[in-house]
């Protein structure tokens, strides 16, 4: 089995390049279907989740050209079937996308309900309603949400609860309706933005992406486009948590310094020096640290995908930090793991009160879901002493290279397969 092994206690220097955003790539990628014509998509993630998407639309008769490992070509003229049942597709949350990227071409389709993280429940209701007010006709059956229409009409619809997901599959399904559609309550985040860019760029008619309302004019067929994914917000702030936890310097670049905003202001607040340029941040930690609170938000908000990162830097602040989830409610079941390294944390609903520590110390643990996992990941190289992770499965459907990147910045840290491989990295390092 994978498993990272850490040897802790160097701060992080140095530069780190920040790959595509994978959440926004899910979407740009089930997007790319929409039109006959071959679309080219650039700056592309090499990350589990999206290699995963890639097979499930190879297995509808997508043809898939992988130009290099960043950029890859797709052409939805060669699909032969609505129904997706990949085996793999279950393991990734983003399959649902799918569903808006057929309905709207095809006007129908069939996707095996999603998996991805256990971090609590993720209702599909919102899409539900959404493609209902379209005019389709949807059901869950035998463990596929099936949804079709003789045609889809646009539709004032507006979220119960912002949803990204909703968000995204519902501007798809709408690009190829009759007519207009409003659609209020909903998400603001970069990736829902970015998602909107290049289905415009392939001929559809979206406007206000980014606010809190979509008006969507419906076209009757898209073309082909050439687009590069945005950075990837969540990974450049893993780095910056990175750089704080381990009183570390770090220059992160190809990120838009906008999009990080809520975590800057955040590691300011508890003592960091934050430097940015037009597509850098640089993040400092020559001082102790001290204590803060945290509510997660959606855009532009404090994000939940960050929550547990913070979390692992609060708990080596002075003082007592109060972290507030309020989007998910599994989210903090890397408290134990945590604990196990010496962290002072009590959950309490959905809040945990973290007590800080002077240090961790090196522990076995395993990564609950992809977010703790780097977070954890982060604990190790703070840590005193060694530290293996397992499970980094989670871990690899999210980042890439994260362990090469990380060895760039001076961290010891090494995949190992075997207890061989463990001693052997243990002796080398010392």
């Amino acid at each position: 089995m994978e498993q990272y092994a850490i040897k802790g206690g160097n701060p992080l220097v140095g530069e780190v390049e920040i790959g595509g955003a994978k959440n926004a790539a899910l979407g740009l990628l089930a997007a790319a279907i929409m039109t006959d014509e071959t679309v080219t998509i650039d700056n592309m993630p090499d990350v589990r989740d999206t290699n995963v998407l890639l097979q499930a639309m190879e297995s509808i008769g997508t043809t898939v050209n992988r130009v290099d490992r960043h950029k890859v070509e797709i052409t939805g003229a060669t699909i032969n079937d609505v129904v997706i049942e990949d085996d793999f597709i279950k393991k990734i949350r983003a399959s649902y996308y799918l569903l808006g990227a057929l309905l709207g071409k095809y006007k129908k389709a069939q996707v095996v309900l999603p998996g991805g993280c256990n971090i609590g429940s993720r209702p599909i209701d919102q899409h539900i309603k959404g493609f209902k007010a379209l005019g389709a006709d949807v059901k869950i059956a035998h463990g596929m949400i099936v949804a079709e229409a003789e045609k889809l009409v646009g539709s004032h619809i507006y979220l119960d609860v912002v949803s990204v997901g909703a968000t995204i599959n519902i501007m798809m399904a709408a690009v190829m309706a009759e007519g207009r559609t409003i659609l209020e309550n909903a998400a603001k985040e970069p990736h829902v933005v970015d998602v909107a860019n290049f289905l415009n760029s392939m001929g559809a008619d979206i406007k206000g992406a980014g606010t809190d309302v979509i008006r969507i004019k419906g076209v009757q067929k898209l073309h082909k486009s050439e687009y590069a994914v945005i950075p990837d917000q969540i990974e450049a702030g893993t780095f910056m948590m990175a750089a704080a936890a381990t009183k570390g310097d770090v220059l992160i670049k190809n990120v838009i310094p906008k999009h990080l905003e809520s975590i800057s202001a955040k590691l300011i607040e508890i003592g960091c020096e934050i430097e940015e340029s037009d597509d850098a941040v640089r993040v400092v930690a020559s001082r102790p640290l001290s204590h803060t609170h945290i509510k997660t938000l959606p855009y532009p908000g404090f994000p939940t995908d960050m929550q547990p990162q913070i979390a692992v830097t609060l708990a080596l602040s002075s003082g007592t930090s109060i972290v507030t989830e309020s989007i998910f409610e599994n989210r903090f079941k890397y408290v134990d793991e945590l604990t196990k390294m010496g962290a002072n944390i009590k959950v309490e609903g959905n809040s945990a009160i973290i007590d800080g520590v002077s240090k961790y110390t090196g522990a076995n643990i395993s990564a609950p879901d992809l977010r703790a996992g780097a977070a954890l990941v982060i604990a190790g190289l703070a840590a005193d002493g060694f530290t293996t992770v397992d499970d980094i499965v989670y871990i690899e459907r999210g980042y890439e290279d994260f362990d090469a990147k990380l060895r760039k910045l001076g961290a010891q840290i090494e995949k190992v397969t075997s207890d061989k491989e463990l001693q052997k990295f243990k002796l080398k390092v010392g």
